[in-house]
């Protein structure tokens, strides 16, 4: 009980600032020291997450790393990418492994804390970006097939619920928060993902069927205990292929009952930001990747500038200070690709500008 009631005042002190977090790809080979690195910049009241270390080679990617998840279905990896396949082989296993490594070395740093955090956040692709990259065994997409796109809904259902478990495990006194991953949602959305051949590309996807899918995968992690379900989605200028009049990712997302969206700051538009400022009034989370990818080892911008660049426009679509606790900030990429002294830097330079947000929502 008095655990329980030291994580509901940690909440409550959490939901009144703004926060910092990361996607959860992350330079480097060693995931312990990783995860003492992202635990120790992210301290409450920020989101913490499950490292991602994708240099590691095959089986440590974002895709197949969800591909590991997946129950009663394998996959192995061909020169065109991963393919699902009747029974594990090492390709699988790998990735199992990998993943697990993840898992242990956040026990172990996490067991070995004073304080440990009362939040972390887990990244999985989503159900339709899954179905984007992986291969049947003709060589076609599973997106192009409607029953494969269904069967993998349902295996990648219950693999997130059990990862969830895992991480729970793990961490056993830290609230989960997932982050569905959809980078290819625009595309899939929009008719615009190639074929195998390159020649064409596959048939668009409804949205009611994308809504569904989102849906079902969000109600199933919410109900085994997801404290919150974000969807990741890319810059909205990707939304150029979509059909004039079709419904945003980020209203197709908040529609199926997601808590919120991740989108990166830059390109957003007016129309855009009023889509936000409905969603925000409306107790959505909004997850702002503020930081562009900077040149390996380059010092990231200061922290008077990222400041003013969310208060201008959160100040022309007429949303109060008050509202500003609605925000956790991002890098608008994933960090693999800059070094770790990078990395680190930009965590440090995310938590000062939520700091700096939060002191401007406090004084209102």
């Amino acid at each position: 009980m008095q655990q329980d009631s030291k994580q509901a005042d940690a909440q409550q002190r959490e939901s009144a600032t703004v926060t910092a977090t990361a996607p959860g790809p992350w330079p480097g080979h060693d995931p312990v020291e990783a995860t003492r690195i992202i635990r120790g910049e992210l301290g409450a009241p920020h989101l913490p997450f499950l490292v991602e270390l994708p240099h590691r080679g095959p089986g440590a990617d974002a895709l197949g790393r969800t591909a590991a998840l997946l129950v009663d279905l394998s996959v192995d990896l061909q020169p065109h990418g991963w393919r699902l396949v009747p029974r594990p082989g090492k390709d699988h296993r790998r990735a199992v492994s990998l993943l697990g490594q993840d898992l242990n070395a956040l026990a172990d740093v996490a067991g070995g804390e004073e304080s440990p955090g009362s939040q972390l956040k887990i990244s999985l692709r989503g159900p339709l970006s899954l179905a984007a990259g992986l291969y049947l065994h003709n060589g076609e997409r599973a997106l192009s097939d409607s029953g494969a796109r269904r069967e993998l809904l349902q295996s990648l259902t219950a693999g997130a619920v059990e990862f969830m478990a895992r991480a729970r495990t793990a961490a056993p006194d830290a609230g989960i928060t997932v982050q569905l991953d959809e980078p290819d949602i625009a595309e899939v959305l929009g008719g615009a993902i190639p074929t195998a051949s390159g020649y064409r590309t596959l048939r668009s996807v409804p949205a009611t069927e994308v809504s569904s899918a989102w849906a079902q995968l969000i109600e199933a992690l919410t109900g085994a205990g997801a404290e919150q379900v974000i969807v990741r989605l890319p810059e909205t200028g990707r939304s150029a292929v979509l059909r004039p009049g079709a419904q945003s990712p980020f209203a197709l997302a908040l529609g199926a009952g997601a808590d919120g969206a991740a989108l990166p700051a830059a390109g957003l538009t007016g129309a855009d930001w009023e889509s936000i400022a409905e969603a925000v009034e409306s107790g959505k989370a909004l997850w702002l990747g503020i930081l562009p990818e900077p040149a390996r080892d380059a010092e990231p911008r200061q922290v008077k500038a990222l400041v003013e660049d969310v208060l201008r426009p959160w100040a022309k679509i007429g949303l109060s200070p008050d509202r500003l606790p609605a925000l956790r900030l991002m890098p608008a990429a994933d960090l693999a690709a800059v070094s770790p002294s990078s990395a680190r830097k930009i965590l440090t330079r995310l938590t000062q500008t939520a700091e700096a947000l939060s002191q401007v929502a406090a004084e209102g």
